[in-house]
């Protein structure tokens, strides 16, 4: 494994619409890391692109047979939806030179970074102003069959907590790429993932 770049931000803030752009970009080549969660999958959502989508009973038997790199358990008030990173055949020990990128949260970057080390993972920080990102979650839940709007608000406030600038800082991260304009956001992004 060369560099893992791991696109995360608030709920919102675009990063699965940025990680798509990315995985286009010509001027790149990154291989996927497609996480897992428990929680059910939304409309727009297509399995093994955004998550794996597996049942709690799947995830007990992931992390009894040690493929767990890491895990957050949220509770929401649906219950307790999990998400985590496994060692399923998706990172290549084979070739060095192949850079990845994956979804995750702060939290989820830490525990990885800690795992494979810092040389080799690369945060990249999506920022959004919390106005226009809760204007777009709403927009968002309100296409969803079944809206949800309790647990968007839940997100929005634990969000808050989650990437506190305290937080941000002690993970080392001071390099925010902010997506007002999504196009000038993905192009600062593909300018670092050449540089590493």
């Amino acid at each position: 494994m060369n560099k893992l770049f791991v696109l995360m931000g608030k709920s919102a803030t675009g990063k699965d619409t940025i990680y798509k752009r990315l995985l286009e970009d010509e001027r790149i080549s990154l291989r996927t890391i497609v996480p897992y969660t428990t929680r059910p999958i939304r409309h727009e959502e297509k399995e093994g692109v955004e998550y794996h989508f597996v049942s709690r009973e799947k995830f007990e038997e992931m992390k009894a047979d040690k493929l767990v790199i890491e895990s957050r358990d949220y509770q929401t008030v649906y219950g307790v939806w999990s998400y985590f990173t496994a060692y399923d055949g998706q990172f290549s020990e084979e070739s060095v030179e192949e850079n990845y990128l994956m979804i995750n949260t702060l939290k989820g970057y830490e525990q990885i970074r800690d795992y494979f080390g810092e040389d080799y993972v690369v945060p990249l920080y999506i920022y959004v102003e919390d106005g226009i990102r809760l204007t777009r979650a709403l927009k968002r839940e309100r296409r969803q069959k079944e809206p949800k709007y309790a647990e968007m608000c839940r997100r929005y406030l634990a969000d808050e907590g989650d990437f506190s600038s305290k937080k941000l800082e002690k993970a080392g991260i001071n390099k925010f790429y902010d997506n007002e304009n999504i196009d000038r956001c993905v192009e600062q992004i593909v300018r670092c993932i050449q540089s590493n």
